[in-house]
């Protein structure tokens, strides 16, 4: 065979080896992913509880109509600074104090009536004893006289006028008992007038005193929606009264924020908080968790769920209140504001980057660990490390690197932060586990071939699809 016929088939044959080789390593190549990744390394985790509402002072009270009338006089404006006691408001009051005054004299009447009473019944209790000392006598006498008329020492005619004597002075012992029993029902009626004209007075008085609205505490009028001239009314039933001004004590500011239903368990009294105000940019105050809210609030209405006949599958809120420990002495209420409860805080504590966490079935950490030259994933030891699964038969667990596959290891999580998650049990630390993206994360089998790419940006729309 001559030299160039080998030479060709020689070229012939590397060309066929090379194009095998291309399309081996070609197909070998399809089926590895690329993934992202990063270390389950050990740090300080807080979890943090966000939910925005406004600022209120801890103290206020809307003062509203107690009388109906015209506002005759405002002691006020918004924005004062007032005492305990100071005087805010003043009503017309024309018609309550004539009330007031024509009772303060019927009192001063009844007393004088019990006066009158009380005299007259003394003078009916000195008529009684007279009587009943008349009485004695004569009744003495005619005992006598019936002795000595039987004896004959006298006469029919002085027996008889004895006799009548006794009669008359028992008749006007009756007539006595009688007049007193009456001078004691008269000053009966007295005391009882009084009683009745002191309780008018205290109601007319009582009706005086709303048309005067004193300060109930040290604090600022933050609103006055009337002026003077103005005719205010009393609420009734379910008509609102009209609101004469709003006064807060600002000693005292609190956070009132709402917390979304699915992280109010968390929330406990004393907890601390970072709190921002819109209107105050890049500055942060702290306060405590004091108050929270044991009803729901339906976020669409603001209603309580207590105040609602049927269930409602609406999102709900909590209120909760972060009472400031900081609060700048220019606040005013009603501006927007955002607190950060930190509801958790652990140190040192072994943690994976969130978009770590994925989901697998059982039967695919089955299909992983039988597959010949497996690596093995061991389960933790905590019991119920699914119990955030969606059903009993899927593992919360991470793609940890191991001979360049990626091996699912469920894992048992902790406490949440801003970007990493707590491992309880699963890891150790230094393991690389697999963080993007958010697609290969989704559909990556255990046990598959990975290439590590972390210079690749990760894609928005894949995060977020």
């Amino acid at each position: 065979m001559k030299a160039w016929k080998k030479i060709a088939i020689g070229i012939g044959v590397l060309v066929v080896l090379a194009l095998i080789i291309g399309f081996t390593v070609h197909q070998s190549s399809k089926n590895v992913a690329t993934v992202q990744t990063g270390k389950a390394q050990r740090q300080d985790l807080s979890t943090i509880v966000s939910a925005s509402g406004e600022i209120k002072p801890k103290t206020y009270v809307n003062i509203g109509a107690n009388a109906f009338g015209k506002i005759t006089r405002l002691y006020v404006k918004e924005g004062d600074h007032v005492k305990k006691g100071q005087m805010l408001a003043q009503l017309e009051n024309v018609q309550s104090s004539a009330d007031v005054n024509a009772n303060e004299a019927s009192l001063q009447a009844a007393q004088t009536d019990a006066v009158a009473a009380d005299a007259a019944l003394k003078t009916s209790q000195a008529d009684l004893l007279r009587a009943e000392a008349d009485q004695e006598r004569n009744k003495l006498d005619w005992e006598r006289a019936q002795s000595l008329y039987k004896d004959g020492l006298i006469s029919k005619s002085d027996f008889d006028s004895r006799k009548n004597a006794w009669a008359t002075a028992d008749a006007g012992l009756t007539q006595a008992e009688a007049r007193v029993s009456q001078a004691k029902a008269q000053k009966d009626s007295a005391d009882r007038h009084i009683t009745q004209a002191k309780a008018m007075l205290t109601r007319y008085a009582d009706a005086l005193q709303k048309t005067t609205y004193p300060a109930p505490f040290d604090g600022v009028i933050t609103n006055l929606p009337v002026r003077e001239g103005e005719t205010v009314v009393i609420g009734i039933q379910n008509a609102q009264g009209s609101t004469l001004m709003t006064l807060a004590d600002m000693s005292v500011i609190t956070a009132e924020v709402k917390v979304d239903e699915t992280d109010i368990v968390n929330v406990r009294l004393g907890q601390p908080a970072e709190v921002t105000i819109d209107a105050i940019p890049k500055k942060i105050f702290h306060g405590k968790v004091s108050e929270i809210g044991d009803n729901a609030i339906v976020r669409s209405s603001g209603v309580s769920t207590s105040q609602q006949n049927v269930a409602s599958e609406e999102a709900k809120d909590f209120k909760v209140v972060v009472t400031l420990t900081d609060a700048p002495t220019d606040l005013r209420p009603g501006l927007s504001t955002t607190a950060k409860v930190t509801t958790a805080t652990r140190s040192s504590v072994l943690s994976v980057p969130i978009q770590a966490l994925t989901m697998r079935t059982k039967e695919q950490m089955d299909q992983q660990n039988n597959a010949p030259g497996s690596v093995h994933a061991a389960s933790p030891a905590v019991k119920d490390v699914a119990s955030k699964s969606k059903t009993d038969d899927e593992l919360q667990g991470v793609f940890v690197i191991r001979n360049k596959k990626a091996i699912f290891v469920p894992v048992a999580t902790g406490i949440t932060g801003r970007t990493d998650i707590e491992v309880v049990e699963g890891l150790k630390e230094g393991d690389e586990v697999i963080t993007g993206s958010y697609k290969v994360l989704r559909s990556l089998r255990p046990g598959s071939s990975v290439k590590i790419d972390n210079k690749a940006p990760k894609k928005e729309e894949e995060e977020t699809s």
